[in-house]
């Protein structure tokens, strides 16, 4: 089956877009996953990085740029916000906890949906708001499956540790107490692709006082469900 459009160059980024879905890439590698000549290779790269559809990380690796959730958003065609809402409701409902929904952006992590409590103390995590990768449930959880290069510059500055990470791994879902502000607590579980890469985090958070110093013992299967249920989600609809 041909998979060429018959317009060359727009193929070629094409394929350079593809070839940064799994994760960063350097130059050599960019070379290696399209087949795609050196000079050729770099040339769309750092045209694709004006247009924003790529950018760079700490490293100098070629990484999706933010110009692609844009449009997607503009679009209306981000199945894993579309699929959140429900999710998230069922579980403020189920928990009494407020509920998001996080993705990576760079350094940081954006809340991209949430369901809020409507009464008495919440914590209140409003839609766009930028949050530290170096603290926090939804950090962990985000970073925990990361390849080890990025894992080790992600705990640089953290406040959790490489022990806590492989605990994340281990269960599944991960917590945390007065990490991200002091007096509120969160547990957070991973949303997967269908590729298997973590691509959000699904999280409740709340007062201390309810949720207690151990809260992935009161909302960890429910986090995790929702988690689930989002991760079959994307799998159903990228069949």
């Amino acid at each position: 089956m041909d998979n060429t459009s018959g317009v060359g160059v727009l193929d070629k980024a094409a394929l350079v877009l593809s070839a940064l879905e799994p994760g960063p890439q350097t130059l050599a590698g960019l070379v290696h996953a399209t087949g795609l000549a050196r000079p050729t290779a770099h040339r769309l790269a750092v045209a694709l990085e004006y247009h924003r559809l790529v950018t760079r990380d700490l490293q100098g690796r070629f990484v999706l740029g933010p110009r692609l959730a844009e449009l997607a958003a503009a679009a209306g065609e981000d199945r894993l916000i579309a699929a959140a809402g429900p999710v998230l409701s069922w579980l403020l409902e189920t928990t009494g906890e407020s509920a998001q929904l996080y993705r990576r952006q760079g350094d940081d992590r954006i809340c991209v949906a949430a369901a809020e409590r409507l009464h008495g103390l919440r914590d209140s995590v409003p839609i766009g708001s930028v949050l530290s990768m170096q603290a926090g449930s939804a950090a962990q959880t985000l970073l925990a499956w990361e390849e080890p290069d990025r894992l080790h510059r992600g705990l640089m500055g953290a406040r959790f540790t490489a022990t806590m990470l492989a605990g994340v791994r281990r269960r599944g879902w991960a917590q945390s107490v007065g990490e991200r502000e002091p007096g509120v607590a969160s547990v957070s579980a991973a949303v997967r692709a269908p590729s298997g890469r973590v691509v959000a985090a699904v999280s409740v958070s709340g007062p201390l006082e309810r949720l207690s110093r151990t809260p992935g013992r009161l909302h960890a299967a429910a986090v995790l469900a929702a988690g689930n249920r989002l991760t079959e989600a994307l799998r159903r609809n990228a069949t």
